[in-house]
């Protein structure tokens, strides 16, 4: 995929995307979240190819920081409702172009990074306005392996899966 090949920065939503959009309150109100191994071994695989990652997430939690800083995720965004503004920083922190970007995303809340990115990706249990507007719809739901299909279809197009894989042969 063209569109896929472009990839310089790959921009992950959290709350239905690394997760399954399921937030679960302890007794004291705390907010836990899971997530895939899966989707995490892809990231730092992307990030091994030279691809850089990032999140941009409406909602705050240090969760989100706790996994980013497991997975080698150098740019989080977080607390940050209209996205375009994390965008824009990230552009200005990395010196690409918006084209060279890829976004998954799930809700309405993305569409403005949809209209902004090269390449825009939705998860099957995104919002259908969402997924209208995707250059790809993965085949796994978000927190379920949605993220490594998209982490491996990127470094498919970009001829490194079988170097990023190849460790694992030996």
């Amino acid at each position: 995929m063209v569109r896929a090949a472009r990839v310089k920065v790959m921009i992950f939503d959290v709350d239905g995307v690394l997760t399954d959009g399921s937030l679960t309150y302890g007794p004291d109100g705390e907010v836990t979240k899971t997530f895939n191994v899966l989707d995490g071994l892809g990231i730092q695989l992307l990030n091994k190819t030279g691809v850089q990652t990032a999140i941009i997430s409406a909602r705050l939690s240090p969760i989100v920081v706790k996994r980013a800083a497991d997975l080698g995720i150098s740019h989080v965004h977080q607390g940050i409702h209209d996205k375009r503004i994390g965008f824009a920083r990230l552009l200005e922190a990395t010196g690409f172009t918006a084209e060279q970007c890829g976004y998954i995303g799930d809700d309405v809340i993305d569409l403005p990074l949809f209209a902004r990115v090269g390449f825009a990706v939705a998860v099957p249990s995104g919002h259908p306005e969402v997924q209208h507007r995707a250059h790809y719809v993965t085949k796994n739901a978000g927190g379920r392996g949605a993220v490594r299909e998209v982490c491996d279809l990127v470094m498919r197009a970009q001829g490194t899966y079988d170097q990023a894989l190849a460790p694992y042969f030996a």
